[in-house]
């Protein structure tokens, strides 16, 4: 039975970490894209020694894709292997992602000059991407929303996962140890034959313990 629920708890755990790669792989993307259109605009790479403008917004968006496929990558592992270290690891990564997005999320909602918080873009990407979020801003709730809910739920399994514990590559004789002693102890006695000899002989059957000091004798 245990074995059933930590294969299921794994493959519900791999589904789950899936949707945050997917989301990694997304950002890369979006990033690749931004860094395209800004090679266009300026006439050179953005990663190049002659640029004098960086983009942090294009470098954050493509270092967090990057980070949600390690998370990803690590949660993988940790769903396959059911190790204790590898699934603290994972949480741990996890957690405070979820950290830094609530922290980015309270500060764009309570604080009124949000954006002073963030360092000049002077590639522009960073209000464009500003205006699509404010222009479809129930999709951008619900996928955001979305995307948290995956991120606590795959720290929920990895927790009862934990909790199950690895697997076992060999059955230990304990675990059947209980249904072994009623057999042991319901066995049927030994049958002997001497006795069936000395009554067909004529002779009465001795106790058992002179029969232990006649075979001693």
């Amino acid at each position: 039975m245990v074995r059933v629920l930590r294969s299921c708890i794994q493959s519900i755990l791999k589904m789950v970490n899936s949707v945050i790669g997917m989301a990694g792989l997304a950002m890369i993307l979006y990033a690749a894209w931004m860094v395209r259109v800004w090679q266009r605009q300026m006439g050179e790479l953005p990663f190049g020694h002659d640029s004098n403008y960086p983009a942090p917004f294009i470098y954050t968006f493509l270092g967090l894709g990057v980070a949600f496929s390690v998370i990803t990558c690590l949660g993988h592992v940790a769903a396959e292997t059911a190790n204790g270290c590898c699934l603290y690891l994972y949480m741990v990564f996890v957690v405070l992602l979820l950290m830094l997005e609530a922290a980015v999320t309270f500060d764009v909602f309570l604080n009124q000059d949000w954006e002073k918080d963030f360092p000049q873009d002077p590639s522009g990407t960073f209000d464009q991407f500003k205006n699509f979020i404010r222009s479809n801003y129930e999709m951008c709730k619900w996928v955001g929303l979305s995307l948290v809910s995956v991120q606590g739920l795959s720290v929920l399994l990895a927790m009862i996962l934990k909790a199950l514990g690895p697997h076992q590559c060999y059955d230990s004789d304990d675990e059947y140890a209980p249904d072994r002693v009623p057999l042991l102890k319901n066995a049927p006695p030994q049958y002997d034959m001497r006795m069936d000899l000395k009554m067909m002989h004529g002779i009465e059957p001795k106790n058992d313990a002179w029969c232990r000091i006649s075979d001693k004798d």
